[in-house]
């Protein structure tokens, strides 16, 4: 099994978001979370919009390898927003998030997390992509959300697993978990592979 396997492991997930701690736990697996400040997480401007959240997990990956112990194994992410071809980041104040969420209204976008599983000497990355359509939002109902939530830590400005998510998302195609922050059935399936390569 899985998680039995992991115990010869040290697991480090290298994220603040306190949504992808929960996700982690909720797998069952026993994790610890370690930090870097100051990682570039700037990209290629040529990049394909669905290749950003990985690349910028592998990029996080590489500045943890330097790190890293042997007998350690690191989980990075990275989650983006996607509305057409423009990418949504964390809105910088409660003006962006109101525009990003007006934006977001009665349309359907992209949420993709790439996600980066790295030990001293493997390395594997990959991305998951949900789509998510939301219904019409009016101004009374985003600015209920930007002042009594936390849409300022957030890519696109919302979290699904929120009021604005239980009210204002009418589809979603693809993990719900991936919209969170953490694609867990692939991130699971990706940590046996995993397991498997290095039990040969």
């Amino acid at each position: 099994m899985l998680l039995e396997k992991l115990t010869r492991y040290n697991v480090i997930l290298a994220s603040n978001s306190p949504r992808r701690r929960e996700l982690l736990g909720d797998l069952g697996i026993d994790f610890t979370v370690r930090t870097l400040k100051g990682i570039d997480e700037s990209y290629p401007q040529e990049l394909p919009v669905l290749e950003i959240a990985e690349y910028i997990s592998r990029k996080k990956a590489h500045a943890y390898k330097s790190e890293m112990n042997a007998g350690e194994l690191i989980i990075t992410a990275d989650t983006v927003v996607i509305l057409g071809n423009e990418v949504l980041g964390k809105p910088k104040d409660a003006d962006d998030a109101r525009r990003m969420l007006r934006e977001l209204s009665g349309k359907t976008h992209k949420v993709v997390t790439g996600v980066t599983i790295v030990t001293i000497d493997k390395i594997s990355s990959f991305s998951a992509v949900t789509d998510v359509e939301f219904a019409e939002l009016s101004d009374d109902d985003i600015n209920y959300y930007v002042d009594n939530y936390r849409p300022l830590d957030k890519a696109g400005a919302y979290g699904i697993q929120e009021w604005i998510g239980c009210m204002g998302v009418r589809h979603i195609n693809g993990s719900f978990y991936n919209v969170m922050g953490l694609p867990l059935h692939r991130l699971y399936n990706e940590l046996e592979k995993l397991m498997h390569n290095c039990n040969e």
